[in-house]
């Protein structure tokens, strides 16, 4: 079982449209939309909510994530009028909606339990600030495809990009998803690798380089699979 999400907005198509963009990226996920009144129009609904938490809930629990204040308000009202017994598996996530949406989508494909879920969404937020806010130099990038180990058990290495939208969103899914229960320490080009916000702000585009370090025991596995993640193009050529 993994845990579902729901996500509010005042606006049907926008509820739609985020939850078949997460469904990319997460496609054993119950994505729920509840956007919209109960007649189509902007606003929001108790009801859709409730049936939308209803729908998502296979067992493992329910993140909600909402646009507006209203629409938190209603999010809100629909979690008291849940049963005891449900309202300890639903959570109402703090967090931005498109990267909160994206971010524990991922989080929910990789089997994390409904903290981390939430946790993952609220942290997207900080995540992309901190990103948007570093002035760091990039770093020094080894040749490409040279694997090396120094003296403190650090793996790195580089590949160019060869897809043709290099790093866009379902490669960062997909990179962040395959890293996440590896036993290590994993940065890429300089941002956590487990994290599919922070990929994507890297904007890496096609005949970019990209750099992986990776430290622990798993850090070996790790660069071999995202090199062959890169090789094969995530699959897109």
């Amino acid at each position: 079982m993994k845990v579902g999400l729901v996500i509010v907005s005042h606006s049907d198509k926008l509820a739609e449209g985020l939850s078949e963009l997460a469904g990319q990226m997460a496609p054993d996920v119950a994505i729920i939309a509840a956007g919209g009144t109960d007649d189509g129009g902007i606003g929001t609904s108790l009801e859709k909510i409730q049936a939308g938490i209803a729908q998502a809930d296979g067992g493992a629990g329910v993140a909600v994530l909402a646009d507006l204040g209203s629409a938190v308000m209603t999010a809100e009202m629909a979690l008291e009028f849940l049963e005891p017994d449900q309202r300890d598996r639903v959570r109402l996530a703090d967090a931005p909606l498109v990267e909160g949406a994206v971010a524990a989508a991922v989080a929910a494909q990789t089997g994390q339990d409904l903290q981390a879920v939430v946790r993952d969404a609220e942290a997207a937020a900080a995540s992309m600030a901190g990103a948007a806010g570093s002035t760091a130099p990039a770093e020094a990038v080894p040749e490409l495809d040279d694997i090396d180990q120094d003296d403190t058990g650090v793996r790195e290495a580089s590949w160019e990009l060869i897809n043709p939208m290099g790093l866009h969103a379902r490669p960062a899914a997909v990179v962040a998803q395959a890293m996440a229960d590896l036993d290590a320490d994993i940065t890429i080009n300089g941002v956590d690798g487990k994290s599919v916000m922070m990929l994507m702000t890297l904007g890496l585009k096609a005949g970019d380089t990209l750099t992986v370090s990776a430290h622990g025991p798993d850090a070996e596995r790790a660069v071999e699979m995202l090199g062959l993640e890169v090789r094969n193009g995530f699959g897109e050529i």
